[in-house]
This record gives structure tokens, C-alpha cells and sequence, in this order.
């Protein structure tokens, strides 16, 4: 099993942080919160994992040697949206299956395992505020649709950006367009692949912490340290 770790964001939301540094290295409890994701991608028995990096790229590359990670780092020279990032990985995953996580959030080792078992896969929560999130719609667990930030209720299963992925989705990612913010949305292609095959929602049991805004890293540290005890 491959990983996919997209890196690139300049994280606007965290400045003055991310003025000199990557957002997935912000420090949570002393250590880069790009280490938590690795090691737990690691716990979950996947070690072969390509970065897609941008903005401060080089911090990245330190990190690696400064914490003996083996990973492979690929460009995204100008940043276009997590379907541009994902399409850049092909040269890596070639024809194995993997998984596509976000650097900036952080799921257990365990609910990584359970969503490498699928073929095709996408890790769904159920949240008080699902207008803030792209929302699930789903049939006897199987990804129908996904509606970005509804301004409307559609439901309160919302995707954290955990994926499993089969060499099909590429084909999917060659299809989409630009979307209204000028990206290349990973969701647009996830949407035309479940059209077609089965995608299955595989909700998180242990947890999911997202690395936002700076009010976050608190949060997360304390969630952190009260499981260790």
C-alpha cells in the first residue's frame, strides 16, 4: 500500500506561523504535526509515501532528513486544487492502489487500516456543523454525492479527506474542470467515479483532528496528551 500526502498549502489561516515555515510543520507538543501523520501512515503499515509540496518545499525536505523519514517529494509548482495534486502522484503510485490524505489533519492508525481493506474509499463524520464541510450523500454506505459547503441542510455525514483510491481515479481526474474558485476539485472526480463504481463511505470510529486555524493546535494537543495518559 502506497500513501499520498498532499503538503502544499501556503496555510494563510495559520499566519504569522506559516510566514517561514510549511503549515503541516507547525509544532503540536514541541514536534512538527507532519511527524503524527507519518508515524500513524507508518503504525498502519504503510512506509512507501510521496509528499506533493509547494510552497517552502525545502522545510520539508529538512524535516525528512532531520527525522530520518524515507518519503518522496513531488512538485506542484503552481498550486491548482487537490485534483491537480493527486494527478501529479501517478508517476508514484503507478498502478498499486493507495491512500490520499491531507497533511494538515490527522486520523488514527487504526481508521487508516479500515479504509485501505476497500478497493475505493472515503472517510465520512458525522458533525454538528456540516455546512462548513463538504456533506455525504450516501446509500447503503456507498457514496452517491458529494455538495460542498451546502447552504441548505443535506445531511450531517461530512468528508474528512481520508481516500482510498484504485489507478481507476485518474481517469476521473483527467475529466473535471476548472471549479467556480479556479481549483481542480479531488471531490469532482470522487463524484463522477462513484457515478460508476462503488465508492464506499467508511465512517471514522476513533477520531480525526483537522489542523485549520491556530485556535486548533490547542485543541489538539490537549486531545493528544489525554490520550497518552
Amino acid at each position: 500500500m502506497k500513501a499520498v500526502i498532499m503538503a502544499a498549502g501556503k496555510g494563510a489561516r495559520m499566519l504569522p506561523l506559516t510566514e517561514n515555515i510549511p503549515k503541516v510543520l507547525i509544532k503540536v507538543n514541541g514536534k512538527p504535526f507532519l511527524l503524527y501523520v507519518i508515524n500513524n501512515l507508518h503504525q498502519a503499515g504503510i512506509t512507501d509515501i510521496c509528499l506533493i509540496v509547494s510552497y517552502m518545499k525545502e522545510k520539508i525536505a529538512d524535516f525528512l532528513k532531520e527525522y530520518n523519514i524515507e518519503a518522496n517529494l513531488i512538485e506542484q509548482p503552481e498550486p491548482k486544487g487537490t485534483g491537480q495534486a493527486v494527478s501529479l502522484a501517478k508517476s508514484f503510485t503507478k498502478n498499486d492502489e493507495f491512500i490520499v490524505l491531507g497533511g494538515d489533519n490527522l486520523w488514527s492508525a487504526d481508521d487508516i487500516k479500515e479504509i485501505a481493506k476497500h478497493k475505493q474509499a472515503i472517510s465520512g463524520l458525522r458533525v454538528a456543523n456540516p455546512e462548513k464541510y463538504g456533506v455525504l450523500a450516501a446509500k447503503d454506505g456507498k457514496l452517491i454525492r458529494i455538495h460542498e459547503k451546502p447552504k441548505e441542510f443535506v445531511g450531517d455525514l461530512i468528508n474528512t479527506g481520508l481516500y482510498k483510491f484504485t489507478p481507476e481515479i485518474y481517469n476521473y481526474l483527467a475529466q473535471i474542470k476548472l471549479s467556480p474558485r479556479g481549483e481542480y476539485e479531488l471531490t469532482d472526480a470522487l463524484t463522477l467515479l462513484a457515478q460508476k463504481e462503488n465508492v464506499v463511505v467508511v465512517q471514522v470510529k476513533d477520531y480525526w483532528l483537522d489542523l485549520g486555524t491556530t485556535a486548533d493546535i490547542l485543541k489538539i494537543e490537549n486531545f493528544l496528551n489525554n490520550r497518552r495518559k
